[in-house]
């Protein structure tokens, strides 16, 4: 699996722990989180939370003390699972999650593998988790260019995630028209248009050369501008051919062809960008579908067929709905010390034991993993790819609710 492609994995698993994570609510402050970046040691995190640990005997509420403590020394255990932070760090939140009926179940997430690095050591005892560090990580990095015209100016630059980067803007020295008559009306009139030529051409090389080499990474060239220039420059092939074919389909008028026409353009054209992302989700679901129908398709839905396909290496993309929000968990009874797997969601209630019956306190979650980390690690081992899709288009419901929000597009059909 290529870096990228890495990366993108390790968003994906990012985005579904960050989407339970915001849910979870605590009763006063038991919840506690713990960022250490990959410049500290594992040592000096352990004192802070030791430390914590030792100021949380004064607290006075004792279901509250009991509850920060258990949360802390929760946390003091994964730590011992690490001997150093990792190339991006280490994220842990835990502690004592309210799951209805006024009950609560002790939860520990633990993120050591994030897209990018954690920046600086945090500790946290609220009602809520601090998400703010990882959330940055979630900001789309796949950019837009810009690209604004008019016959008396023109602007062009980056849209990235939140942030708008210009690039360059150019005033033109495009005459007026003027009010002279006869010969020399037409003289003038054809030295306007020569200088308008040359301003486009100009404006839309300067923006080829500052695109060309991110074009990669460019999900879509968007154009505007207050008249009919921006029109006549896409139409009359002034942008290099590789450009041009970036260039989205729809012109947006705004209200100046400068910087703040850049800005009014990326606020004009948000459902545009939303509908690019959304369109390649459409696509990969459609293959899925076209290859379901033939008679040896190559293509797997359902848990159990998916999981066969992932332990034969037979999977080229696994699809996963954004809805998928199951957890295998690993529980052991403290009455009869049985043991067992159980697939649930991460705010139910834990089973009772199938050996004794016992539940509640009696039982113990010893580890979990979601279901999408799990799928997707076996999809990374093969060497495949895996796409998360949104619910946001018809494709993408029809799979989660047609066939469980697992799929997989084979590398060969399987019997």
């Amino acid at each position: 699996m290529s870096e990228e492609e890495l990366k993108q994995s390790r968003r994906l698993k990012l985005k579904f722990n960050l989407e339970d994570l915001r849910k979870m609510k605590g009763h006063g402050t038991e919840l506690v989180t713990v960022y250490l970046p990959p410049d500290r040691q594992i040592s000096d995190v352990r004192q802070l939370l030791q430390n914590e640990h030792g100021q949380a005997a004064n607290i006075k509420s004792k279901g509250t003390k009991k509850n920060v403590q258990g949360a802390i020394e929760s946390a003091l255990s994964t730590l011992n699972n690490y001997k150093t932070p990792g190339d991006r760090g280490i994220a842990i939140f835990v502690g004592a999650i309210i799951i209805g009926n006024n009950k609560t179940r002790m939860i520990n997430i633990t993120i050591d593998d994030p897209p990018e690095e954690i920046q600086s050591v945090r500790y946290r005892c609220d009602s809520t988790f601090e998400l703010d560090q990882l959330e940055e990580m979630l900001i789309e990095k796949a950019s837009y260019g810009l690209f604004v015209i008019d016959r008396s100016e023109s602007c062009y630059g980056l849209a990235s995630g939140k942030k708008i980067h210009v690039q360059e803007y150019l005033p033109s020295q495009v005459p007026s028209k003027h009010g002279r008559g006869g010969q020399s009306a037409q003289r003038f009139e054809r030295l306007i248009e020569e200088a308008a030529h040359n301003f486009f051409k100009k404006s839309a090389e300067r923006a080829c050369n500052y695109w060309l080499p991110l074009i990669k990474d460019m999900k879509g060239i968007i154009i505007g501008g207050p008249g009919a220039t921006k029109d006549y420059v896409v139409n009359g092939n002034y942008f290099h051919h590789e450009i041009q074919k970036k260039i989205v389909a729809t012109r947006f008028d705004v209200g100046y062809s400068n910087e703040s026409g850049l800005r009014e353009l990326v606020e004009n054209a948000g459902s545009v960008m939303e509908e690019i992302e959304l369109d390649a989700e459409r696509k990969m679901v459609d293959k899925f579908l076209i290859e379901v129908i033939k008679p040896y398709p190559k293509a797997a839905y359902g848990e159990k067929f998916v999981r066969d396909a992932l332990n034969q290496g037979a999977v080229e993309t696994l699809l996963l709905s954004e809805n998928l929000r199951k957890q295998i968990v690993n529980l052991e009874c403290k009455q009869c010390s049985h043991q067992w797997f159980a697939t649930i969601n991460l705010t139910d209630l834990l089973p009772k034991c199938a050996n004794c019956n016992s539940g509640d306190d009696d039982i113990i979650e010893k580890n979990s993993i979601s279901l999408v980390d799990e799928l997707s690690e076996l999809a990374s081992r093969a060497s495949g790819k895996t796409v998360l899709i949104s619910t946001d288009t018809e494709e993408g419901a029809t799979l989660y609710s047609g066939f469980g929000g697992i799929a997989a597009i084979l590398r060969y059909p399987m019997s």
